[in-house]
């Protein structure tokens, strides 16, 4: 019984990870980065930092499904994971 408990909790954990957060969360969450970055709310520089971290956060999702060679690991001839490449 005790085993299975164990068993439980870890599996619920491991799910816990797995789960994305609504746009309503990551809007919370971007808004709480832009302010900690000292940004004041309903101001242009406010706006323009929440629309930064969208476009890196879209930038990110397209460099790995398109894998692009920054997520790779190198740059320029010859530097990468598959080797040389001209």
């Amino acid at each position: 019984m005790r085993r299975s408990v164990l068993l439980a909790i870890a599996s619920s954990l491991l799910l816990a990870g797995c789960v994305s957060m609504s746009p309503a969360e990551r809007r919370a969450a971007d808004e709480t980065t832009c302010r900690s970055y000292g940004f004041r709310p309903r101001t242009a520089a406010f706006a323009e930092c929440l629309q930064r971290l969208d476009l890196d956060r879209n930038a990110d999702r397209r460099a790995r499904l398109y894998g692009d060679r920054a997520f790779d690991g190198g740059f320029g001839i010859g530097v990468g994971r598959y080797g040389g490449y001209w």
